[in-house]
């Protein structure tokens, strides 16, 4: 792609996720929604494959939906209100309706399936950008109007989430697919706490971007696309390896890693809420995301000849790409637990 569209296109995507976080007023907010949308669709269909047009068309077709969605809702509540502010947001049918266009907009269950379709059809760091990125205009907003959303519809998008997340991986062999149901249970994991401790949501929010992050670049940088793939990367690279099963233990919330700390953090606030069974399925959902993870690091780690996978062994050349931002992501992703207070200090 031009350099020059390029920039024109991330720029693009800046100014649309920062118009949403400045803005009080749902037009506002509805364009930089749009302006994010537009944006990515290119990057995303730039390999014209058949494949990534498909995802690019159901991609479009979702988030145009959920705009819709937003704007009906948001006109419908200035019709009754007699105004556009997001901080009035006193019909519960406005609200709900914002509510379930915006998790829309992030692929939360049960509007999740549009999600490891469209991952799937994209390459690694356009599906980075889809992960990380993406989801913080859509999140900004859910923030602000959680506190006029019913309790039981952040409760109920948050368990599924969750559950359809960690269940959804487990039979999958292709690892963006199982990046984007890791992200749907990280989604339910921000939004089950969101009613009770914001605060919470976003450092969740920062845990999961920075070992999404890893996962990605990490796979990038060993051209990996499905699990047979992984086995052979050992021999290729054996520190790489090391450092890729441990943020993946990490985004599993396995201590003494980064991950463990938004989990923890949010199963005491659960408890602390009187919401032990919450809290109980929300670990047990865990395990399940845990499961595929590990599946993971042993198809890297432990597998030798001859229980090897007959796909073909890549060629040992030395690597062009830069190892900076994979050093300093997977750095963050595996060692912030010990500032856990600090971090504390500056949330409370």
């Amino acid at each position: 792609m031009n350099p020059y569209v390029l920039m024109i296109l991330l720029s693009s995507l800046g100014l649309g996720t920062t118009l949403t976080f400045a803005s009080s007023h749902w037009l506002l907010a509805w364009m930089g929604l749009e302006i994010n949308t537009l944006a990515i669709v290119p990057l995303m269909a730039q390999h014209h494959h058949p494949r990534a047009v498909e995802a690019t068309t159901k991609y479009f077709l979702t988030q145009a939906t959920a705009a819709a969605m937003i704007l009906f809702a948001s006109s419908t509540n200035a019709w009754i209100t007699g105004e556009w502010d997001m901080n009035n947001m006193s019909n519960p049918i406005s609200s709900t309706m914002l509510m379930t266009a915006l998790a829309l907009k992030i692929g939360m269950a049960p509007m999740h399936f549009w999600m490891p379709e469209v991952l799937q059809g994209l390459d690694l760091l356009t599906g980075l950008i889809l992960s990380t990125w993406q989801k913080l205009a859509p999140l900004a907003l859910i923030i602000q109007i959680a506190p006029a959303t019913n309790p039981l519809l952040l409760t109920t998008l948050g368990l599924l989430s969750t559950l359809v997340g960690g269940w959804g991986g487990l039979n999958q062999t292709q690892l963006r697919k199982i990046l984007a149901y890791s992200s749907i249970a990280h989604m339910g994991w921000m939004i089950i706490i969101l009613q009770y401790a914001p605060q919470l949501t976003l450092l969740a929010l920062g845990t999961y971007i920075f070992m999404t992050s890893a996962a990605f670049l990490t796979l990038k940088t060993s051209s990996a696309t499905k699990i047979s793939t992984l086995s052979m990367v050992w021999s290729n690279n054996p520190t790489l390896v090391t450092t890729t099963a441990l943020a993946l233990l990490s985004l599993g919330g396995l201590p003494p890693l980064t991950g463990f700390m938004p989990k923890w953090l949010i199963l005491q606030e659960l408890t602390k809420q009187d919401l032990p069974l919450t809290a109980t399925a929300m670990a047990l959902a865990a395990l399940l995301s845990l499961y595929f993870y590990l599946r993971l690091c042993y198809a890297m780690t432990l597998t030798i000849s001859p229980n090897m996978t007959n796909s073909t062994t890549p060629w040992r050349t030395l690597t062009t790409q830069t190892s900076l931002p994979l050093s300093i992501f997977t750095t963050i992703a595996l060692g912030l637990l010990p500032v856990t207070p600090a971090i504390l200090m500056l949330t409370n």
